[in-house]
């Protein structure tokens, strides 16, 4: 089992190393892949040193599975490339994920749709993973009709520079700016770039791959992205309508019996998911659970988790256990 990883040296990269490692996944060569201004610098898994690959290299080694988290322009020039050699494909970037002829998955929900014919699987927005997961087992139950939702969203999300730009401002130090204005003490109202509609790239990535995730095209989605100065993880304030009327205690119920989700939700004790507590973990955080009083049949909820692990990184490394366990590879 050779598993290739595109885009090791980056963010996203180096927590999918992590998460193989933690997870144990049964690799029998690993394959570190970068731009070629990183081949032949050295990346750590398990205790060991490998040295990082080209692409073409990576690809005449016919891995069984490449995990590519290197931008959508890499992800369509080498993933069919990969794709044709027999290898099977996880992207992470929004290259395929509306692609009708390519699935995007989140393990918990449709994972069991993959085919052996699948050689290019999309890793949904980091952003809608997390949403969706808690939305779909609300949905089985009651009908989602429309869901509203804002994001406030952590500078890991953009990447390194983002970062760097966070701590230069914290620390008074002039450097190179990832955003077109400071992060620290404020908050940007745009993710990606804006659409001919007004919405940036991400608010209608939440809306598409919710729709497509799920297996719905009615559930009606409008979103607001916004980037702030945290690290741990996103957080999003999601209003869902439903089409029949709910019991508080079975909603949290249900999300307590979902796989993936922690339920975090007691006022008398201020416990609620904060991306604080969720940095470095696995699963998706729900609280502040309450019925929204203005309208019938709407939920409010509160939905943490971090997005370089299950928004990434996990998400694409259980899809490659399914395969696995699955013998899909």
């Amino acid at each position: 089992m050779k598993v290739a990883v595109v885009g090791a040296t980056g963010m996203v990269g180096e927590v999918m190393l992590k998460v193989l490692a933690e997870r144990n996944f049964p690799l029998t060569e690993l394959i570190p892949v970068a731009s070629e201004k990183s081949v032949g610098r050295e990346v750590m898994f398990k205790g060991k040193p490998y040295k990082v690959v080209s692409l073409e290299t990576a690809v005449s080694m016919k891995p069984q599975i490449a995990l590519f988290s290197a931008g959508g322009d890499t992800s369509k020039e080498w993933a069919p490339k990969f794709a044709t050699a027999g290898t099977t494909v996880i992207d992470n970037s929004s290259a395929w994920r509306m692609d009708p002829a390519k699935k995007l998955v989140v393990p918990e929900i449709n994972a069991a749709g993959i085919t052996k014919e699948d050689k290019i699987i999309a890793n949904p927005n980091c952003s809608t993973i997390q949403m969706v997961l808690a939305l779909n087992p609300l949905h089985k139950r009651y009908g989602i009709k429309r869901v509203v939702v804002s994001t406030y969203q952590s500078v890991t999300g953009t990447g390194l520079k983002a970062v760097q730009q966070l701590e230069n401002e914290y620390a008074g130090i002039q450097g190179e700016m990832a955003y077109k204005y400071p992060i620290h003490r404020n908050a940007i109202p745009q993710i990606d770039v804006f659409e001919d509609n007004g919405y940036t790239k991400e608010e209608m990535k939440m809306t598409r791959e919710t729709k497509k995730i799920i297996g719905d095209d009615s559930i009606k989605v409008t979103a607001t992205t916004v980037r702030i100065p945290t690290v741990g993880g996103h957080s999003e304030s999601v209003n869902i309508e439903f089409n029949s009327d709910f019991e508080l205690n079975e909603v949290r119920s249900i999300l307590h019996n979902t796989p993936g989700i922690t339920v975090q939700d007691n006022p008398d004790t201020f416990t609620y998911p904060m991306p604080l507590y969720a940095e470095g973990k696995d699963d998706v955080f729900v609280g502040r659970i309450r019925r929204d009083e203005s309208q019938p049949n709407t939920l409010n909820m509160w939905i943490v988790s971090d997005n370089l692990r299950k928004g990434a990184a996990t998400n694409a490394v259980q899809i490659a256990e399914h395969l696995v366990n699955n013998g899909l590879v």
